[in-house]
């Protein structure tokens, strides 16, 4: 896959613990949200796929957290600096259903900002679940209130809403399709909590981001499937996590 045109870095800024938001300018490829970019740093063969959180004609905006070499080298890059990304990659999130739910867990949060907006822009408005470890380390509240979506927060130390996790605040909300994206504990415990349809975003270490390596294949009801490709968007009962009975 051709490289595009570099980006223009315009914005870095930490804005929760150890999160930090890039906003880049450039012709993107973003089609969808739920799509990622794969990102080129000068210190690193392989690029790093980073969710994205909003997109439009003019650039894209991106929320990480600094968990390694890589991603520390992206926070500390100068403003004005020409990024290299490939963008559009992967399968995005449709926007169904007449009262979705959208569940994010930490930095998977991000991509269902751009969904929550595109559901608004057909007129629906969203309920929206975030779970954190911390207060400290919530993000978007108020980009998603902004949107005029219902928003409920669960931290593990009851720092912010309600202390415990995404799963204990399933029962306030009315809902006929789940959209999520988080940690895959996080996930699994809202497959088996609820059998309502809907689209997982899943996580797996990538290679190439375009389908070529195929070093993110998982198993699912319909065989070998390409995170980076097939994914990360998946449906419900496309994917193996039942418990045995």
């Amino acid at each position: 896959m051709a490289a595009e045109k570099p980006f223009v870095l315009q914005e870095m800024s930490e804005v929760a613990s150890g999160i930090w938001k890039a906003v880049l300018k450039g012709e993107n490829k973003f089609t969808s949200p739920g799509q990622f970019a794969q990102v080129q740093l000068e210190h690193f063969f392989l690029r790093r796929p980073i969710s994205v959180c909003d997109y439009d004609e003019n650039g894209f905006t991106m929320l990480f957290r600094v968990v390694g070499g890589g991603t520390k080298e992206l926070s500390e890059i100068p403003i004005g600096s020409k990024i290299d990304c490939l963008t559009g990659l992967g399968n995005g999130f449709p926007t169904l259903g007449e009262k979705p739910l959208l569940v994010g867990g930490g930095i998977g949060c991000p991509p269902l900002y751009g969904l929550a907006k595109a559901f608004v822009a057909k007129g629906i408005r969203p309920t929206v679940i975030l779970g954190f470890k911390t207060g400290k380390e919530a993000i978007l509240k108020a980009e998603f209130e902004a949107l005029g979506a219902k928003v409920l927060i669960a931290t593990e130390d009851g720092s912010l809403g309600k202390k415990g996790f995404v799963t204990d605040l399933l029962c306030e909300a009315d809902f006929d399709l789940l959209y999520t994206c988080g940690p895959t504990p996080m996930m699994k415990a809202l497959y088996q909590a609820i059998p309502t349809p809907g689209y997982y975003s899943l996580e797996e270490r990538m290679g190439c981001g375009f389908g070529i390596c195929v070093g993110c294949t998982i198993q699912t009801k319909s065989g070998p499937a390409r995170v980076c490709k097939e994914g990360p968007v998946s449906l419900r009962e496309e994917l193996l996590w039942e418990v045995a009975k």
